[in-house]
């Protein structure tokens, strides 16, 4: 799960008067494009949720736009970490979530993933 600084979200800092806040557009593409990137596999139901494995099984991500459960949940991402030797945990993000936000904490997690 090591991510080359290239498909890495770039860091940027701009202008104070050229600040705006992201917001949800309700597409997945930000994450599906570091993903696909970094190798992982993805799988699109016939219902457009969409499930991405890392390359090693130790990471699972879930795209859930039509799924009862997300939904009555509030909630349309599922990060589930799934450790060789340790506690499997979970974080999961709403509906109003940029996809961006998600992509970049995602990439925080497979950068860091070998500590």
């Amino acid at each position: 799960m090591n991510a080359f600084a290239t498909l890495l979200p770039a860091v940027v800092r701009p202008a104070v008067e050229d600040r705006h806040w992201l917001s949800s557009d309700h597409c997945a593409a930000p994450v599906l494009d570091l993903l696909d990137g970094l190798g992982w596999a993805i799988t699109e139901t016939p219902e457009a949720n969409i499930h991405m494995t890392s390359p090693d099984g130790g990471l699972y991500v879930g795209w859930l736009p039509e799924d009862p459960s997300a939904w009555a949940r509030e909630i349309v991402w599922r990060v589930q970490v799934l450790p060789a030797d340790g506690e499997v945990w979970v974080q999961e993000f709403g509906v109003h979530t940029p996809s961006e936000a998600v992509a970049g904490f995602l990439a925080a997690l497979v950068t860091h993933s070998s500590r």
